[in-house]
């Protein structure tokens, strides 16, 4: 098991799996090239992670089949902007790879990863240094999270069945930041079933950092996402 130090040293990258087609959105495209407040919706989340000073590198890992990125987003282009055609058929196979190719273009695996969901486009960059100054000691690592605050109801066939109890319960973000070395170890074991990063290394034993963030944070995934989205983005 991967085993560091608080005090071990390294560089943070960014790294957005962008493979997939967001089948929930109703879009005719993959969900993160549809406009939104007058650019791509990925383009938005790019942009905040490249405002991130203390991110070495935005690492994108796409479809090989990807043809969208260049024509909807010319504009990621330069030292800290790094593109990858290397993602696989889930989440997990997609962060994999993507981890290989950073340790391919020089990172370690004492350096930190922060995984950025790319429908995740309100990020704002000091969320991001939020999370990075909180994990900066960890040996774990961290992600952003946000204490639940609705009545959570347990399903059956379009009725609610039960009430579940929501103390202690929070709603996972992105980024989730962790140890290249430690996160790769973790998804080879966890397997393609893992939904996020934090599970895969809770499964190893650990306790990642919740770093509370903000409501806005939020994936867009369903078609009226895109109208919130759009709102929130144009009133900043």
């Amino acid at each position: 098991m991967t085993n560091l130090s608080p005090a071990t040293p390294g560089l943070a990258f960014a790294l957005v799996p962008a493979a997939g087609i967001g089948e929930r959105s109703g879009a005719d495209r993959p969900k993160q090239y549809v406009e939104v407040a007058g650019r791509p919706l990925m383009a938005h989340t790019l942009a905040a992670l490249l405002a991130v000073p203390a991110l070495s590198a935005t690492l994108v890992v796409l479809s090989p089949e990807d043809s969208h990125f260049e024509k909807a987003l010319p504009e990621f282009h330069g030292d800290r902007a790094w593109l990858a055609r290397c993602g696989g058929a889930t989440r997990a196979a997609t962060v994999a790879a993507g981890l290989d190719e950073l340790m391919a273009r020089g990172a370690r695996a004492q350096d930190w990863v922060l995984v950025h969901d790319a429908a995740r486009c309100l990020l704002r960059p000091e969320w991001v240094q939020q999370l990075i100054a909180a994990c900066a000691d960890e040996a774990v690592g961290g992600l952003l999270a946000l204490p639940l605050a609705d009545t959570l109801k347990e399903a059956h066939q379009g009725r609610s069945r039960s009430t579940l109890d929501r103390r202690g319960k929070w709603a996972a973000q992105t980024p989730q930041m962790f140890r290249i070395g430690m996160l790769r170890e973790a998804l080879a074991l966890a397997g393609a079933a893992v939904t996020d990063e934090a599970s895969a290394i809770e499964a190893l034993g650990h306790e990642p950092l919740l770093v509370e963030a903000s409501l806005e944070n939020f994936k867009v995934t369903w078609p009226a996402d895109f109208a919130l989205a759009e709102r929130l983005l144009r009133s900043r």
